[in-house]
């Protein structure tokens, strides 16, 4: 499998919105994908491809020196194929070149794949959210990486 990983654009959003319905309970709205693709400064969102079909994206927000995760979805057809892999590989390099220092993310307490995932890309867990996902209330494992 050849993935290809590029900034995301609003050419993107279909793609994205269908990934992101695929595989979320409360998935992010268009509009709140639209906001932080045309304003949210602090923002950097990538777009995973292949055979230019999108398959996966991963975004960030920038606050001081430090990236903070928002979302990482791959499309069920793609899954445990390398593409999430390849996406926080990539965005870890775009952290560096920005001088960012960590970063840091949220995963549901029961989300032991995405888990093991962050174990393996350098990711700690360096503590709780509780009841943090709105939909069932379900903790959240807080975890960071250093650069």
């Amino acid at each position: 499998m050849s993935i290809s990983v590029m900034e995301m654009t609003e050419r993107n959003l279909d793609a994205v919105l269908g990934i992101e319905n695929l595989s979320f309970a409360s998935p992010w709205s268009k509009n709140s994908f639209l906001y932080e693709l045309q304003e949210n400064k602090r923002a950097v969102y990538l777009a995973a491809s292949e055979e230019e079909r999108i398959i996966g994206y991963i975004g960030m927000w920038v606050i001081l020196d430090e990236g903070h995760i928002t979302n990482l979805a791959v499309h069920p057809d793609y899954r445990r194929h390398g593409v999430a892999w390849r996406l926080i590989e990539t965005l870890t390099v775009t952290a560096a070149d920005r001088g960012l220092a960590r970063l840091t993310l949220e995963v549901r307490r029961t989300n032991f794949t995405a888990q093991q995932l962050y174990l393996k890309a350098g990711f700690v867990s360096a503590g709780v959210r509780p009841r943090y996902y709105r939909d069932n209330d379900e903790d959240a494992l807080i975890m960071w990486k250093t650069l």
